[in-house]
């Protein structure tokens, strides 16, 4: 059958009517009303394409018996492609549609046109953006009887620009709803809540508005999941529905059933991770918020972890609603979140102005717990914190034997043979904090010393001076790691042409096979190879089980030509012009100042001292993930023996409640692939909210943002500096590299960026904070940076040659995005 009528449609023949044709048959299922119509299906499609193109002369008569059933007339004529109105990708706008085609033979042609829509160039591109397989997509047409409209339009359930579950958008126009959504005309726009209200010069009236809302509210229902519909209202004021799909752009709620209102800080975003976690990588970060709380005796699941921890969309987000709403806490609560970056402050400062927050009496916590945990580490912090004060070195030493405890307490026993024995290493390990809090207290020492000749130098120094005297700080494991890796290319110059002409990918899987020349990777690796991008989630491959980010970098690195350039020379500089800068400040303010400029000079050598420790007990804690997924996948590989999974690193996808569950004979195949796909849905995601809302809301776009100058982007100054040179867009820096010279764009970075800093004259991000790892190492190597810059990688070509001043924490654009510009990494 290649033709079938539109009632006996519902969402189980998405595979021969696609998503739209589906989509409008559980609309009529649901007591909607929708136009009468047919779905010519996949089928035939599949016929004509084999047959070049044309429409089969059985299907041709179909459609016309179809067509004649209907009445004939004028017909709406579109497409419906099985990739169509996915949870993840609408596909709006993407085929063809056909209004007020009348007559057979112009049908017929009309059911061609749609199926050749399927290729055109940005429908290809549209599927490739979103990792949809070419040869996997289908083309089902829908004809339904136009409806001669006075007034049409969309209707979003949900707002799609907030991302507000509880407001519902409306666009109308006058006609049809093709130029609303075209964009040919300027609709009026309505954002309707629990009491619609009408504008006296719109083309809705207040009841319409009304049915609409209510319409939307079953609709939504009927999904399940917030619905972008089309509709049209004819001449005697009739409601009619010709399409809704699900509104995919939407960020996921927040998976916790506490009482809302209630507000969330990223806690991914902040330390440059944009990607969602693995949920084993998520419930290893709850096992060890739950070993935070043991150590305060703070009773909490151990599998679930503090309440305040809250996963969505697999990120990692902290309740922040009890400060918020505390009279004690919410005071310059705003100004205290610049450290999180540039929009973060003024999201909060939205969320505080909110009622729904007002303020109440009262802490947000216990005193007793706050007691409690003082009285068990203030003594040994206190005592840490005087010693670094007196003798930096020393207070060092105590970090460093500190790390090397936390790894031999995280490190496997050689012993462990049953699954169950591994499983228990990694729930334990996950929660080996105490040396890692004590590793802690030092690092304050170095951020406060960081912090306070901004407050002693205040109208003698600019902040970009005092910035440029935290450059090249010692004693950094990421900065050691980036030039140990210069040190390894450097070395590894007589194997130039194959290191920088072989693909990445093909070198690490050369190296893996034992068959790449010896370069001296194996103790690189033996010491770095925990590292990754996104290292936090043990979920993720490590360096040591993939080096293509490494043989990546070094490509790079063999591709510097200027001696001064060499990231050993100008990391040298770079301490040389910070110390430089340091005598500088305080001759300057010993005049007028003397008191406070020995201060100063006192307190920047304890920040070059120590501050550049504040990367090492995430160093040592990562050496504890790395035996953790190396147990966990020992688990997978049995567990995939037994037939339980269907790949060792499948195990990645369930958490560890679920993993003891698996040793135990359940079979979670099935929950293991929809993880999977829910995973690489949101690793295409492209931008993640700072702070978030209960119901969705994301209130940075509640922000009016500031003017700027032509061309002109405003984030906030991360790294001192200016520089100009062709951007390098990187939104994965797996196989990726920066030419000399060349600004790194990206969405954010974390440590397994950095070995790109080397060859890189600047850097651009869209998230982060100041104090996070990329910016941290950009300052280090004397490489300005600019931090959230929130659309950076979509305004930014590669190609286009930008400025980047560190300083204010402006760039900009010296030429059009197209000048010369090539597609991004």
């Amino acid at each position: 059958m290649n033709v079938i009528e539109l009632e006996r449609l519902d969402a189980t023949t998405v595979d021969r009517a696609g998503g739209k044709a589906a989509g409008l048959g559980e609309l009529i299922t649901a007591g909607e009303r929708v136009p009468a119509g047919f779905c010519i299906t996949t089928g035939a499609y599949e016929r004509a394409r084999e047959g070049s193109g044309e429409v089969p002369d059985d299907v041709r008569t179909e459609i016309i018996e179809a067509y004649r059933r209907l009445g004939g007339g004028a017909v709406a004529v579109r497409s419906s492609a099985t990739a169509e109105d996915l949870p993840y990708a609408s596909f709006a706008g993407q085929q063809d549609t056909y209004l007020n085609v009348d007559g057979e033979d112009a049908l017929v042609e009309a059911v061609r046109k749609c199926w050749d829509s399927l290729w055109t160039e940005r429908a290809v591109h549209y599927r490739e953006h979103n990792g949809i397989d070419h040869d996997t997509v289908r083309m089902a047409v829908v004809v339904q009887r136009m409806v001669d409209a006075e007034v049409a339009g969309v209707l979003f359930t949900a707002n799609p620009v907030t991302g507000s579950r509880s407001e519902m958008v409306v666009d109308a126009a006058p006609g049809l709803g093709t130029a609303v959504v075209d964009g040919s005309v300027t609709p009026d726009h309505y954002v309707l809540d629990s009491e619609p209200r009408a504008d006296p010069e719109g083309c809705l009236t207040a009841s319409q508005l009304a049915e609409l809302y209510r319409t939307g509210q079953r609709i939504e229902q009927h999904f399940g999941a917030p619905q972008d519909a089309e509709w049209a209202i004819d001449s005697d004021g009739t409601l009619w529905l010709v399409q809704s799909r699900a509104v995919t752009t939407l960020f996921p709620l927040p998976g916790t059933d506490r009482p809302g209102p209630r507000v969330y800080l990223s806690a991914s975003t902040v330390q440059g991770v944009l990607q969602p976690l693995t949920p084993m990588g998520m419930s290893v970060m709850k096992l060890a918020g739950a070993g935070m709380c043991e150590l305060a005796r703070i009773r909490v699941d151990r599998f679930d972890g503090p309440l305040g921890f809250v996963d969505i969309g697999g990120r990692l987000f902290v309740d922040l609603t009890s400060m918020v709403r505390s009279k004690v806490t919410r005071k310059d609560l705003a100004d205290r979140m610049r450290v999180y970056g540039p929009q973060v402050p003024a999201a909060i400062g939205r969320v505080l102005a909110d009622p729904r927050f007002a303020p109440r009496s009262g802490l947000p916590f216990r005193v007793r717990t706050v007691v409690t945990g003082a009285l068990r580490f203030a003594a040994p912090a206190t005592a840490s914190i005087l010693l670094t004060l007196a003798r930096p070195e020393a207070g060092r030493a105590r970090t460093y034997r500190e790390g090397a405890e936390l790894e031999r307490q995280t490190t496997a026993p050689v012993d462990l043979t049953t699954m169950e024995e591994r499983l228990r290493f990694v729930e334990n390990a996950a929660r080996v904090l105490r040396p890692f809090i004590r590793m802690v207290a030092p690092l304050w020492v170095g951020m406060a010393a960081s912090y306070a000749p901004h407050r002693l130098l205040d109208g003698i120094a600019e902040d970009g001076e005092i910035a440029t005297v935290l450059r090249g700080m010692p004693h950094n494991p990421t900065t050691e790691m980036n030039l140990a890796l210069w040190t390894l290319a450097s070395e590894a110059r007589e194997h130039r042409e194959l290191l920088a002409d072989t693909p990445p990918a093909e070198l690490a899987a050369r190296y893996l096979g034992g068959t790449l020349p010896d370069i001296g990777l194996d103790s690189f690796l033996a010491r770095y190879g925990r590292r990754a991008v996104a290292e936090i989630d043990v979920g993720v491959p490590r360096w040591a089980d993939d080096p293509t980010p490494v043989f990546a970098a070094i490509a790079g690195y063999l591709r510097l030509t200027d001696p001064e350039q060499a990231p050993d020379r100008r990391f040298a500089r770079a301490a040389a012009d910070a110390e430089a800068k340091l005598e500088e400040l305080v001759r300057r303010a010993l005049p007028s100042r003397p008191v406070r400029a020995r201060l100063a000079r006192w307190c920047m050598g304890r920040a070059r001292a120590v501050a550049g420790l504040r990367e090492l007990p995430k160093f040592n804690w990562l050496h504890g993930l790395h035996e953790m997924r190396t147990q966990l996948l020992l688990v997978g590989e049995e567990l995939t023996g037994k037939g339980l999974l269907e790949r060792p690193e499948d195990i990645m996808f369930l958490t560890m409640r679920e993993a003891y569950a698996a040793i135990n004979g359940s079979d979670l195949r099935g929950r293991v692939e929809e993880r999977r796909a829910t995973y690489e849905r949101e690793m295409r995601r492209r931008s993640v909210p700072n702070v978030l809302l209960s119901d969705g809301t994301d209130p940075e776009t509640l922000i009016t943002p500031e003017p700027g100058g032509e061309g002109v982007r405003t984030g906030m100054a991360a790294a001192p500096g200016t520089v100009t040179g062709p951007a390098r867009v990187i939104l994965d820096p797996a196989d990726a590299r920066v030419e000399p010279g060349e600004i790194l764009v990206a969405p954010s970075t974390d440590p397994g960026w950095t070995p790109l800093f080397m060859t890189a004259g600047g850097l651009v991000t869209e998230t982060g904070s100041p104090v996070s790892h990329g910016p941290t190492v950009a300052r280090e190597y004397g490489i300005p940076a600019v931090i959230g810059i929130g659309d950076a990688t979509r305004t930014i070509r590669t190609g286009q040659r930008i400025t980047v001043n560190g300083s204010t924490g402006t760039v900009s654009l010296d030429e059009p995005a197209g000048a010369g510009a090539e597609a991004a990494s």
